[in-house]
């Protein structure tokens, strides 16, 4: 459920990017002096961002599911204890308890 939610998310944002570079190619931009130019770049970037985070959380998704095929979902990979439920519902891919989490912190 997890991973397919992260495809649809993946597909839908490849769609806005892709709309974005070819609306931005039919009309001739510059960034630099183009009042829009500098939106248009933001939200170019912006997309890219999300289309980035999505695609690496597909990975650490695939990466808990090879977890749960070994057997050793749920728990941490710092301390070795089990993650909380709370923790795995609300962050399904994750790979640490809270207290290690927080510890690697700055």
């Amino acid at each position: 459920m997890e991973r397919a939610g992260t495809e649809r998310q993946i597909a839908a944002l490849s769609r806005e990017f892709e709309q974005i570079v070819e609306a931005n190619a039919l009309v001739a931009v510059d960034d630099e002096h183009d009042p829009e130019g500098s939106s248009t770049a933001f939200e170019r970037a912006h997309v890219a961002a999300l289309l980035a985070r999505a695609r690496e959380h597909l990975v650490e998704v695939d990466l808990a599911l090879e977890r749960l095929e070994r057997g050793d979902y749920g728990r941490c990979t710092e301390c070795g204890e089990p993650i909380p439920e709370e923790r795995l519902s609300a962050r399904p891919a994750t790979t640490t308890c809270v207290r290690c989490a927080t510890a690697r912190r700055p």
